[in-house]
């Protein structure tokens, strides 16, 4: 089954670049982006890696982890790191689950539980499923799910903007509007009162209509 918003997020054990985890232990009170790829050495997958760790230092200001996964053993990923150093600019800097076994990606719902057998004998277009980002939160639920085809690069950017969102929202009564940036306005929740809303917002806020109510950025 596919996991989705709300479903507590696998913790599993791994061999990674970086040796061996337990999610949940590497994850500790941060919060988690984890992205999936098809096969290394693939084209798309190749840009994405390079741009999210030129980016990882702005995940690391949100406190949050990023991992990446692949079916590839440890040895495929290491030299593909290289590939992604040269052409990208930037190596991961980040542990890449080697999910030789396919124990992670079926956990997740990213493929069949009946996939077996030599993981380097699959075609990238057999794992193209492995196309996912899951932003998992410090309670260990899945905040979003992200699902892209091969032939389109991920817009990494667009997670992060989520997770200022997630964050700013789990702290606050409130949500985010369509195109919503950082600091610009935001929309007092509806399990919030007018009386509560008051309380909180003496100065008042904008009501185009009674279910839309409109404030500063907390």
């Amino acid at each position: 089954m596919a996991l989705t918003i709300g479903d507590t997020a696998p913790d599993f054990e791994a061999q990674t670049t970086e040796g061996p985890i337990n999610f949940y232990e590497w994850q500790g009170d941060s919060w988690a982006v984890l992205f999936s790829h098809p096969r290394a050495f693939t084209p798309v997958c190749t840009t994405e890696l390079g741009y999210m760790a030129s980016i990882e230092p702005d995940f690391a200001a949100r406190d949050t982890k990023i991992i990446g996964l692949s079916v590839d053993p440890v040895d495929n990923a290491e030299e593909w790191a290289r590939d992604i150093a040269e052409t990208q600019g930037t190596a991961p800097n980040y542990p890449i689950i080697a999910d030789t076994d396919f124990n992670v990606s079926k956990a997740y719902g990213m493929l069949p539980a009946d996939v077996d057998g030599d993981p380097t004998a699959r075609t990238a277009a057999q794992n193209a499923t492995l196309r996912n980002v899951f932003v998992v939160g410090p309670d260990h639920k899945i905040k979003l799910v992200l699902i892209y085809p091969m032939t389109t690069g991920r817009n990494f950017d667009e997670v992060l903007r989520v997770i200022d969102s997630l964050q700013l929202t789990a702290k606050n009564q409130v949500a985010t509007p369509a195109q919503w940036q950082p600091g610009e306005d935001v929309i007092i929740a509806g399990s919030v009162t007018n009386e509560q809303a008051k309380e909180r917002y003496p100065d008042g806020w904008q009501e185009p209509k009674p279910y839309l109510r409109i404030v500063p950025a907390p």
